[in-house]
C-alpha cells in the first residue's frame, strides 16, 4: 500500500519504518526544514554544543521494548536529570524530597518524621480535590504548594491553578529520602549524538521517502491508500467544531563563557520571574567538554496559528470540543490520527514511540486483510 505520513517527528518516523519493513511504500512530509519534530537537535555553530532546539528532551521509560527499540537506532549514554528550583533566592532540589523538606523548613527530619509532618500540613477539609490547587493543598499543604507549584504552574499554563484539573497532579512527586533523580523510570539516558541522528536512522529505509518544507493539502489524499496524520486534530477538520487549546514555548538563547548555572535545568518558582526555567545544554552531555556555554530562558504562552504547538491544555471546554472531533475521527476510514497533536494528549517520548508501534501493528493487520 501507499501511505502518506504527515509529520516527521518520532510518531511519523516510527510508523513509517514499521510499515516500510513490511514492504509498504511510505512518503513522509513535514512543513519544517528538518526531521525530528520538536525533538530536533543540532550542534550550535559557535560552541559545538548539542542544542535541543525546541527545549530539553530527556529519555526515560519503564518500557523495555521501547528502550531496546530506540537503542537499536543510536547509542544512549547514562543520564540522570537532577532539577533544581530557585524560590525566593534559595536553591532547592526537585522533586520535593527529604533534603528539600529539611532545607525549606530548617529541620533535620528522618523519613518517618517527614512523612508525618507533611501529612499534618495537608488541608484536612479537602476530601475529594476538584482542581490542581486543591490536589496540592490536600497532600502537601500551603507552604510547599506556594513555593514550588503555584507560581510555576500559573506561568506554565497561563491560568490560575484552581482552573486546572486535579488529574494534572495525579501523583504528587514527594520523596521521603534524599533521591534527587527527577524521574523514577528504570531506563534513562541521552543519545550520544542527539535525537536527530536517531530519527535519521529510523527513516533510513529504501521504502521511505521524506519531503521537507512541504505542507499538507487535502488534494494529496487521492494519491494514497491511507494517511497517517500527526498534526493538530482540529486542523484536519478545518476547525469545524471550534479550536482546541494548546500551549507553546518561547526560548531566549544566550551565550556564556564558562559554566552559567552548573546544572542542566533550574526552575524558577516565583511568579515574579517571567520565565519558567533556564536550561544549559552542555550539561545534557556531561561526557563532552566545552569551554563556552549556551543557556535558554523558557517562556510558556498561549499557542496562536503562527506558533508551534507543544502540549494540549485539556480544560473542561476542550473536552467537549475534543469529544466532537474524536467522533468525527472514528468516521474517517482512510486516516489514522497519531501522536501528541493528532490525539490531543500529553505524551512523553517513550509513550509516543509505544503508541506508534501499536498503531503500526493495527495498520499492518488492516493492510494484510485487504
Amino acid at each position: 500500500m501507499k501511505f502518506l505520513i504527515v509529520g516527521c517527528g518520532f510518531t511519523g518516523a516510527v510508523i513509517g519504518r514499521e510499515l516500510a519493513e513490511q514492504g509498504h511504500s511510505i512518503v513522509i512530509i513535514d512543513q519544517r526544514h528538518h526531521v525530528g519534530g520538536n525533538c530536533y537537535t543540532e550542534r550550535d555553530q559557535q560552541t559545538g554544543i548539542m542544542e535541543h532546539v525546541y527545549g530539553p528532551h530527556i529519555f526515560h521509560t519503564d518500557d523495555e521494548q521501547v528502550w531496546k527499540y530506540i537503542n537499536s537506532h543510536g547509542n544512549f549514554k547514562p543520564y540522570i536529570n537532577r532539577v533544581k528550583s530557585i524560590v525566593k533566592n534559595e536553591v532547592y532540589s526537585l522533586p520535593i524530597n527529604l533534603h528539600t523538606i529539611n532545607q525549606y523548613f530548617k529541620t533535620n527530619f528522618t523519613p518517618n518524621e517527614a512523612k508525618n509532618f507533611i501529612k499534618n500540613l495537608g488541608d484536612k477539609n479537602i476530601e475529594v480535590p476538584q482542581n490542581f490547587e486543591e490536589q496540592a493543598l490536600k497532600f502537601i499543604g500551603k507552604d510547599l504548594y506556594d513555593a514550588f507549584f503555584k507560581g510555576y504552574t500559573k506561568k506554565q499554563w497561563g491560568l490560575e491553578p484552581k482552573l486546572l484539573p486535579a488529574s494534572i497532579l495525579k501523583r504528587l512527586p514527594v520523596r521521603f529520602n534524599y533521591d534527587d533523580n527527577y524521574f523514577s523510570h528504570k531506563y534513562q539516558g541521552m543519545p550520544e549524538n542527539g535525537y536527530t541522528s536517531i530519527i535519521e536512522s529510523i527513516l533510513n529505509h529504501e521504502n521511505i521517502s521524506v519531503e521537507l518544507t512541504k505542507s499538507f493539502s487535502k488534494q494529496l489524499i487521492a494519491e494514497y491508500d491511507h494517511i497517517v496524520w500527526t498534526g493538530k486534530l482540529d486542523q484536519w477538520f478545518d476547525y469545524s467544531e471550534g479550536k482546541l487549546n494548546y500551549r507553546t514555548l518561547k526560548f531566549e538563547k544566550n551565550y556564556f563563557e564558562g559554566d552559567y548555572q552548573g546544572n542542566a535545568v533550574i526552575n524558577y518558582g516565583d511568579e515574579t520571574v517571567p520565565y519558567t526555567r533556564i536550561s544549559e545544554h552542555k550539561h545534557f552531555a556531561p561526557w563532552e567538554t566545552h569551554e563556552q556555554s549556551i543557556y535558554f530562558k523558557e517562556y510558556s504562552a498561549d499557542c496562536t496559528d503562527e506558533d508551534i504547538p507543544y502540549y494540549p491544555v485539556r480544560l473542561a471546554n476542550d473536552k467537549t470540543v475534543l469529544d466532537k472531533y474524536l467522533a468525527l475521527a472514528k468516521l474517517e476510514k482512510k486516516v489514522t490520527f497519531a501522536g501528541r497533536l493528532g490525539t490531543y494528549s500529553y505524551m512523553d517520548m517513550d509513550v509516543t514511540i509505544r503508541q506508534a508501534l501499536d498503531i503500526s501493528k493495527e495498520l499492518i493487520n488492516q493492510a494484510d486483510s485487504i
